[in-house]
C-alpha cells in the first residue's frame, strides 16, 4: 500500500514510518519543518531512507492538496499539537490545529473525490476521569483539557464524515505512549531524566508532582504496530482503544524507573509540578483492538530500560 503518514517526523511518526516500510508498504512522511528531519539522528536517517519526504502544513489548503495529489491508499493523521502543556499554553491554537486541521484534511479527502482509508488519532484523554475502571470506546466522552476536547472534536468531525457519506474513515485512541526518543515534556522521560542527573550528581532527591494518578502506558513501538493493524482491518465508522487494559501508578513507575536507572534516592514533593487537571485514573480496554490479533510485544519495565539507553536512537 501507498500510506500518508501526517506528522512522520514526529515521536510516533517515526515508528510507525519504520513498521510501515518493514512491512513492505511505501511511505510518504509529511512533515510542517523540514529542520525536523534535520534533527533526525543518524540512525533514523538510515532506517528512514526509503520514506518520501514532503512538506506540509496542515492548515494550508494548498499543502494538503499536494498532499493528496500523491493518492495514497491510506493516510494515518498523526500531525498535532500533542503536547498537552502546549495545548493549555494555548488553547485556540490547539483548536486550530488539532480540531480545524483535521477537519480541513478530512474535506479535501471529500472533494479529491478518492477513496482512501483515513485513520485519525485521537487521545484517551478524551474519556476524562470519570471512571476507575480500563474505558471502553461505548463510554461516556467528558474531556478535561484543551488537548482532549480539541482530539474530541477532531473526533466528531471525523465520523459526520463517515454518517453523512459513508467514507473510509477509523478514529484511534491511543493512551499514555512512551519509549526511546520520547521529549523530556512527558511523564516518563521527564522522570527518568531528573533521575539520571541526581544520580549524576549525587543527589538523594528529585522533585516531583503528585504520584497518585494511575496511567496505562504503552510502548511507541506497540502502538506503531496496533496503528499498521488497524490500517488493514479497522472497521469504516469505528473507534478503536489502543490499550491494554493495565495501570500503574505514578509512584510505582518512578520507582520501576529509579531501580532501572540503580539509583536509590527519594521523590520529594514539589508544589510547583502539581496539576489541577490531572486526571486520578486512565487506562484503556484494549479487547475491540485485539480481536484483530494485536497484543503488546513489550512490558513497562523493558520500555524503560531501552528509554533509559536510547536503543541506538
Amino acid at each position: 500500500m501507498r500510506i500518508l503518514v501526517t506528522g512522520a517526523a514526529g515521536f510516533v511518526g517515526k515508528w510507525l514510518c519504520l513498521e510501515l516500510l518493514a512491512q513492505g508498504h511505501d511511505v510518504i512522511g509529511a512533515v510542517r519543518d523540514p529542520a525536523d528531519l534535520d534533527c533526525l539522528t543518524e540512525q533514523w536517517r538510515s532506517d528512514l531512507a526509503e520514506v518520501t519526504w514532503i512538506d506540509f502544513e496542515l492548515l494550508s489548503g494548498d499543502s494538503v492538496e499536494a498532499a493528496l495529489s500523491a493518492r495514497p491508499d491510506a493516510i494515518v493523521h498523526l500531525a498535532a499539537i500533542a503536547s498537552g502543556a502546549a495545548a493549555r499554553a494555548n488553547p485556540l491554537e490547539a483548536w486550530r490545529v488539532n480540531c480545524l486541521g483535521t477537519c480541513g484534511l478530512i474535506y479535501a479527502l471529500e472533494r479529491s473525490g478518492q477513496q482512501v482509508r483515513l485513520l485519525v488519532a485521537s487521545t484517551g484523554e478524551v474519556y476524562g476521569g470519570q471512571v476507575v475502571r480500563p474505558a471502553l470506546e461505548t463510554d461516556r466522552l467528558v474531556p478535561c483539557s484543551p488537548y482532549a476536547a480539541s482530539k474530541l472534536g477532531a473526533e466528531l468531525a471525523t465520523l459526520e464524515y463517515w454518517r453523512r457519506t459513508s467514507g473510509d474513515v477509523v478514529v484511534v485512541r491511543p493512551f499514555a505512549q512512551t519509549g526511546p526518543g520520547q521529549g523530556a515534556e512527558y511523564v516518563v522521560p521527564a522522570f527518568a531524566g531528573r533521575i539520571l542527573k541526581a544520580k549524576r550528581l549525587g543527589v538523594d532527591t528529585v522533585s516531583v508532582g503528585s504520584l497518585a494518578p494511575v496511567r496505562e502506558f504503552v510502548d511507541v513501538r506497540d502502538v506503531a504496530t496496533a496503528l499498521a493493524v488497524l490500517i488493514e482491518n479497522g472497521l469504516a465508522g469505528e473507534v478503536y482503544n489502543i490499550a491494554q487494559g493495565r495501570g500503574t501508578s505514578l509512584d510505582a513507575l518512578f520507582a520501576l524507573i529509579s531501580d532501572e536507572a540503580e539509583w536509590h534516592g527519594t521523590p520529594v514533593a514539589d508544589p510547583v509540578l502539581f496539576r489541577d487537571a490531572d486526571i486520578p485514573y486512565l487506562v484503556g480496554d484494549g479487547s475491540k483492538l485485539a480481536r484483530f490479533g494485536w497484543k503488546p510485544d513489550r512490558e513497562l519495565r523493558d520500555t524503560i530500560r531501552d528509554l533509559l539507553s536510547g536503543v541506538g536512537y
